[in-house]
């Protein structure tokens, strides 16, 4: 459990300095330049990864159960993890109305991640997993919004056409995910829940 705690405050933590310091990040990035900036950033991101996958799946073995949702919830939750899986895609997706309407598509699609993951796992390290991810994304959601609000970020508008695309590709990656991958990166096949 050490370790999965360890790697959730290394990886949330970089992913905090933003909400917590970013005058400090700012400085950061002019002494260091951007790109350096980046790979620390990303290298610290991936050893509290590594220690989120190699903590998380050692609990596996004995977990602590706290409670077990009852079985349709799993169809719910695979109904929740579509608008998950478009709300990444538009995150990325250039000339999304989703995009320009949400603002911050990816966190919104984490929050829906790790609250449909918490309603169908009910060991303790899933309450860590999933609701530490949750309250993040809650938090740097509102600080977001806060922050583009105070310096008037206007989104550029997108199309009915690229929202389409997106949420094609969106379903496509959920089906990929749900019926494929799931199972071989988890070793939980969720269509056969």
């Amino acid at each position: 459990m050490a370790i999965l705690i360890a790697g959730l405050i290394i990886f949330l933590g970089t992913h905090s300095v933003r909400i917590v310091a970013e005058d400090w990040r700012n400085q950061q990035i002019a002494r260091w330049g951007e790109n350096s900036w980046k790979a620390a950033f990303s290298l610290v991101s991936l050893i509290g990864l590594l220690l989120v996958i190699k903590g998380y799946s050692e609990t596996v073995m004995s977990p602590l159960i706290l409670w077990s949702p009852p079985a349709w919830m799993n169809h719910l939750v695979m109904l929740l993890m579509i608008p998950a899986f478009v709300l990444l895609v538009a995150s990325y997706w250039p000339g999304s109305m989703i995009k320009a309407r949400v603002g911050h598509p990816m966190l919104l699609a984490v929050k829906i991640w790790a609250f449909a993951h918490l309603m169908v796992n009910g060991s303790l390290a899933d309450l860590l997993l999933f609701g530490s991810f949750l309250i993040w994304a809650i938090i740097d959601f509102a600080v977001c919004r806060r922050r583009d609000k105070k310096l008037g970020v206007v989104r550029a508008t997108g199309t009915i056409a690229r929202d389409i695309q997106a949420t094609v590709a969106g379903l496509v990656i959920w089906a990929i995910f749900a019926f494929y991958l799931h199972s071989l990166m988890f070793g939980v096949n969720p269509m056969a829940i």
